[in-house]
């Protein structure tokens, strides 16, 4: 976006709203659902369905054309399908032949419709390994495909292994039933009630933080944010907001600050914070073009690599770090 912008500085620049995004994509997951016995989500806007034994009752082709069309008269969206006799070939068909389009492979032709692609069109193969078959001569599928699988263990070990298979249009790997994990969570009760709105603004932020970094180690998103909070008196209160898909702690410290002063009322002495993300789907940091900078992603990437490394409590923001002496138990 930066050299878009120094090359054409006219050019006229739409803001993407990642909120009406992620509502799209809760809607055809849900129609989705509702329509087949078994699908994987593996991304936001990505779905395996595995369609075995519809082709003897309805064919597949026809099945999967219905749900296109349901999708697209309940939501407005277009969707592309790829129809194989498995997940590799599938999305490399469904690549193929975007946008709103459909392709059925046959079974048998798997090898032959991978054939005549260029090498990049197979999921896995990245720029370094690219780089290197593309010097050796290896431009498509067919070519590499034809190289003796001992020759691309030496040259890539076990990864050249899954290379011929995937370029002879093998894969075994099942369609992984999708089950919403339903939240993380995690909560701290103090020693002490308190009414400090310094200390429970680092609870806050700690807990926050904590359950934030599983988010990006699991590779997962939250659509929505809860607050947990109890009074000395015992009574709890809860508060949630649905939000744009995300796992970046500077989203998520702001929604959770604002839940809680909302939430807060009544100035009585609090005993316990708590913290939950829910509707969590698979996926990593959405960037946003305009907003994000290289300096702020390479930050984030680096503070998780020294928790991921060293464990998660070495870094803390400032906030979270004043209150860990007087925190008392977590539970979680």
């Amino acid at each position: 976006m930066r050299i878009a912008r120094r090359l054409c500085p006219h050019a006229i620049l739409i803001k993407g709203d990642f909120e009406v995004y992620s509502n799209y994509s809760k809607l055809v997951t849900d129609i989705i659902r509702d329509s087949v016995p078994l699908f994987e989500k593996s991304s936001i806007d990505e779905f395996y369905i595995d369609l075995s034994g519809m082709g003897k009752y309805f064919g597949c082709n026809l099945f999967a054309t219905d749900i296109k069309k349901k999708v697209n008269d309940e939501s407005g969206l277009p969707v592309s399908f790829g129809l194989a006799s498995n997940k590799l070939v599938s999305k490399v068909a469904t690549n193929e032949i975007k946008p709103n389009g459909q392709l059925e492979i046959p079974f048998g032709g798997e090898k032959i419709f991978l054939a005549p692609l260029n090498i990049i069109k197979i999921p896995g193969i990245g720029k370094e390994t690219a780089m290197l078959l593309l010097k050796m001569g290896v431009e498509t599928v067919k070519v590499l495909s034809d190289i003796p699988i001992e020759m691309l263990q030496n040259l890539l070990g076990k990864n050249g292994t899954e290379l011929w298979r995937r370029a002879n249009g093998i894969d075994n790997s099942p369609v992984i039933p999708y089950h919403e994990q339903k939240s993380i969570s995690t909560e701290s009760t103090f020693d002490s009630d308190t009414i400090d709105l310094n200390f429970l603004y680092g609870v806050l932020t700690r807990l926050t933080e904590k359950i934030g970094f599983q988010l990006r180690e699991q590779n997962k998103l939250t659509g929505c944010v809860t607050v947990k909070l109890r009074y000395s008196n015992f009574e709890t209160f809860t508060k949630q907001l649905s939000i744009p898909y995300t796992n970046a702690d500077h989203i998520l410290l702001k929604v959770s600050r604002d839940l809680f002063n909302s939430l807060y009322e009544r100035r009585l002495l609090v005993r316990l914070l708590g913290i939950r993300f829910s509707h969590l789907i698979p996926g990593s940091y959405q960037i946003s073009l305009f907003d994000d900078t290289a300096e702020s992603i390479n930050l984030y990437q680096a503070i998780d690599s020294v928790k991921h490394r060293f464990g998660e409590d070495l870094i803390k923001r400032a906030r979270g770090l004043r209150q860990t002496v007087s925190a008392g138990r977590s539970s979680y």
